[in-house]
């Protein structure tokens, strides 16, 4: 595959799909002194290439929340091709991280602003006895959830709508108008324990995800009635300080959609259930 040339024709942009266990990080984005996904990434890539190197993600995941989809991109003199940069990588990255794909893109490919859609997953573990082996990744609940009425709330959060009022520190000089294609609350069986919140949009503000299904658990709980997500929105009823936040380790950046370089990415060959 020939990808498209930068003004330094020995530039190539490199895109890679990445799976991460976030429990031990402190978020994706760099920080001093603290372990994040992007340090781990780019330490990688600069002993694969020799090169110092910059990466940008397409979500800058909370500290402690996981990944099974999260696309980043960076550029490179490298000649190494993508099944090496996939190999090669993986071989520098600690267990809890690993590249699933990799693929040169055109230079104008920009992970997070290229995105038309991110997919997120949060998951929660409804009963009273914590799990070992979901204990990283789903949220502990022991009271009874009914998943009906969460998912009737829930439609309050479809289409164009403004988040300021449930996400927290959104600059008061951006939009926090945002476009939700889905958001599903669904029981995995009817005997199952496990209940999971699919959320689905063109971007999310800080802690979103988080606070909306903070709001739907205590509906779950019967502690709030239906209506409360729309007052919630609204800043009716509940206001910022009576929302609370869920742990990060529920929720997973499932996929990113490329329109016009999903083919590229091949994100669908990839994807992992979380």
């Amino acid at each position: 595959m020939t990808s498209e040339r930068t003004a330094d024709d020995n530039v190539r942009r490199i895109a890679l799909v990445v799976a991460y266990e976030g429990t031990d990080y402190a978020g994706f984005q760099l920080q001093a002194a603290v372990p994040t996904i992007q340090s781990e990434l780019e330490t990688a890539i600069g002993k694969l290439t020799g090169t110092p190197t910059r990466v940008r993600g397409a979500s800058r995941t909370d500290s402690g929340a996981h990944a099974s989809g999260q696309v980043v991109d960076f550029s490179t003199h490298s000649k190494h091709g993508p099944s090496v940069f996939r190999a090669g990588l993986n071989h520098y990255l600690p267990d809890a991280v690993r590249v699933l794909a990799a693929s040169d893109v055109p230079a104008k490919f920009h992970s997070r602003r290229s995105a038309a859609r991110r997919d997120y997953r949060y998951s929660i573990l409804n009963r009273a006895i914590e799990s070992p082996l979901l204990r990283r990744t789903h949220c502990l609940e022991s009271t009874p959830l009914d998943v009906g009425a969460m998912q009737r709330a829930a439609a309050s959060l479809l289409g164009i709508r403004d988040f300021r009022q449930i996400a927290t520190g959104h600059p008061v000089d951006q939009s926090a108008v945002r476009l939700v294609h889905q958001w599903d609350v669904n029981r995995r069986s009817d005997t199952s324990d496990v209940i999971t919140i699919d959320c689905a949009a063109n971007g999310f503000l800080r802690h979103q995800i988080r606070r909306a299904n903070a709001v739907l658990v205590e509906i779950g709980k019967g502690r709030l009635p239906v209506h409360s997500m729309a007052e919630a929105l609204a800043g009716r009823t509940l206001n910022q300080g009576q929302i609370t936040t869920l742990p990060a380790k529920g929720l997973c950046l499932q996929s990113v959609h490329y329109p016009q370089y999903d083919h590229l990415l091949k994100v669908a060959n990839y994807h992992e259930t979380h």
